[in-house]
């Protein structure tokens, strides 16, 4: 897209050992923090970006979004499921393993947001804050193309029925049933209701199921995994 980039990543070409192998990155999953590191190095330096500029989220299922305007360095990581920036010079990260990672510019604006939408995010309106906190920053819905990343998807995301129902009541469209017919959750479908809802325009990109992909970090699959990530950034400085 002109004026802004878009990678999700899968789980090869990194350092770490069973059960994260390979390029697993996120912090707080029990791998080896030299191994996150290193593997956060090597995606960033094949996208091109400094890894030092990277900003990444303490995400907590929740709709909080903050807007940044450099690293965090030593300050803490603020719990936040969205993160929105007018800054080229900085690259936004989201992490997932059957969440929807949901990447987001204006480049006419020059905003940037990523965000991270598991059900409870969905339910909580996570995305449509990074929307509302993106026109904040001068974007414009109409202008907004949103990338979804791989997740769980509805025919593998089993809930309980009144989970299910629950989730229905506030977003319709995730209603779902597994393949063999049980309840289900369709968060994606969710996300993309949200983001028409807002005016704003999804992008086509490939479908890919965590839990059904051996090339993709799913928690429902596995339990102790990786995560994979999502990066948004505009263009200008690296």
């Amino acid at each position: 897209m002109d004026g802004a980039h878009f990678a999700f990543t899968d789980r090869w070409g990194g350092v770490s050992a069973v059960p994260y192998d390979s390029l697993n990155l996120g912090g707080a999953v029990g791998d080896d923090p030299a191994a996150v590191h290193a593997n956060r190095a090597r995606a960033a330096e094949a996208l091109g970006r400094d890894p030092e500029r990277v900003v990444w989220m303490n995400q907590v299922h929740g709709r909080d979004t903050a807007v940044v305007d450099r690293p965090w360095g030593r300050d803490p990581v603020p719990a936040v499921d969205a993160i929105v920036t007018t800054r080229a010079d900085l690259t936004l990260a989201v992490l997932t393993a059957d969440c929807v990672p949901v990447l987001l510019a204006d480049p006419v604006a020059g905003v940037a947001a990523a965000a991270h939408a598991g059900r409870p995010g969905l339910v909580a309106g996570v995305v449509p804050a990074a929307v509302e906190a993106m026109t904040a920053q001068g974007a414009r819905p109409e202008r907004i193309t949103a990338v979804i990343g791989p997740s769980v998807c509805g025919k593998c995301y089993e809930v309980p029925a009144a989970m299910r129902d629950a989730v229905a009541a506030v977003v319709p469209e995730a209603f779902a049933a597994t393949s063999w017919g049980t309840p289900a959750v369709d968060v994606g479908a969710g996300v993309r209701a949200q983001l028409a809802h807002a005016g704003v325009r999804i992008a086509d990109a490939p479908s890919v199921c965590t839990l059904e992909s051996p090339d993709h970090f799913s928690y429902r699959r596995d339990s102790v995994t990786g995560r994979l990530a999502g990066y948004v950034w505009l263009d200008g400085t690296a």
